[in-house]
């Protein structure tokens, strides 16, 4: 059992499934290797113009960090090497020279949101729930998903899904332009017909758009920015609060 699957379709897309529906697809160690190995065969062939990330099931795109495999890490330097090892990999995918899109099959939670804000569309399950839930633990976004968020919508709506740590439909999202498309009955045959106007595209002209994107970011200190988030929440991570508010959630589950 790796926790994810690769794929590819003539069309010239990529696709990376996790494969972890009995945990929620949750994302573990496996699953972040996964998906860094994903990244690196998307960006070294010029026969891919798109990577799309999706999960197994139709319950959850994903919930985030696996809680039964990292909540046994304790101090801030533990969280940091997790953390950032996640939040490097995010920044890989914001950056990939491809169209990257996260294919949202049910609800996306916590890690889950910060997954689908490094790409570059999100096309969702009407219906869906979708939320920065990260608060409710008494941590930040710990992925650099946060700073992600802020270069994809516009301030207040990012800073309102953060602050809030609230859960909302897909439909609200799709409002706001988190959610670039909705679907009823999300599958890859519709999202390639979403992706039609850039598979029939020469790849490097798809690169030189997202090139002009990283330049962008890097002007605007994106990664740096990402590298503070990340520590920011791993100072959070180590306190008591955060401990106590995920072995609450825990129990909940348990019971």
């Amino acid at each position: 059992m790796t926790g994810y699957r690769l794929d590819r379709t003539g069309e010239g897309a990529l696709i990376f499934t996790i494969t972890r529906e009995e945990k929620r697809n949750a994302i573990n160690y496996e699953v972040m290797d996964g998906l860094k190995a994903a990244i690196h065969e998307a960006a070294g062939d010029d026969n891919i113009k798109v990577l799309i990330i999706t999960a197994e099931g139709e319950k959850a795109f994903c919930s985030g960090g696996d809680l039964d495999t990292f909540h046994g890490l304790r101090t801030e330097e533990q969280a940091y090497s997790m953390l950032k090892k996640m939040g490097d990999i995010l920044y890989q995918l914001a950056a990939l020279p491809k169209i990257t899109v996260a294919l949202i099959n049910g609800s996306a939670v916590g890690g889950g949101c910060e997954i689908a804000a490094a790409c570059d569309f999100r096309v969702a399950r009407m219906g869906a729930k979708m939320g920065f839930i990260q608060g409710r633990l008494a941590i930040t976004t710990g992925w650099g998903g946060g700073s992600l968020l802020m270069e994809k919508l516009a301030y207040p709506h990012a800073l309102y899904l953060l602050g809030t740590a609230g859960l909302y439909t897909s439909e609200r999202l799709f409002e706001i332009g988190f959610v670039n498309e909705l679907l009823e009955t999300p599958d890859i045959s519709s999202v390639l017909q979403f992706m039609e106007g850039f598979l029939t595209k020469d790849v490097r002209v798809l690169a030189a758009y997202k090139k002009a994107a990283t330049e962008k970011w890097e002007s605007a200190q994106l990664r740096e920015r990402m590298e503070k988030e990340i520590r920011q929440c791993a100072k959070l991570w180590e306190k008591e609060e955060h401990h106590a508010a995920v072995d609450k959630f825990l129990s909940k589950r348990l019971n």
